[in-house]
């Protein structure tokens, strides 16, 4: 059975940083890449960034690019999303997800962790 479990998420001031965890538990190939996505309220879900656990390459939306950054800790089935530099347009439900990471991404393989909050508000 494979689980993605997020956390991290929380309220924070324009300007500020979080740190998202999502823990991949059971047995999944190393081609599945893990995929960030966001959701905000009244707007469409869309990729924001995504690793390759193979090989480390990494994929970042434009509206992302420059402040935050994926990356993965293998031994411990976890990769990371730092978010710097946030603003209210960053407000949404982040979900981690097993993906296709390229010089594009996707979500793929069906697997999708529940959720973590994240609030950019003074």
């Amino acid at each position: 059975q494979v689980q993605l479990v997020e956390s991290g998420g929380g309220l924070v001031q324009p300007g500020g940083s979080l740190t998202l965890s999502c823990v991949v538990s059971g047995s999944t190939p190393d081609y599945y890449a893990i995929g960030w996505f966001r959701q905000a309220p009244g707007k469409e879900r869309e990729g924001v960034s995504c690793i390759n656990r193979s090989d480390g390459t990494t994929y970042y939306a434009h509206s992302v690019k420059g402040r935050f950054t994926i990356s993965r800790e293998n031994a411990k089935n976890t990769v990371y999303l730092t978010m710097n530099s946030l603003n209210p347009e960053d407000t949404a439900i982040y979900y981690c997800a097993t993906a296709v990471c390229s010089w594009y991404m996707s979500a793929e393989y069906g697997y999708w962790g529940q959720g973590t909050q994240v609030t950019v508000s003074s």
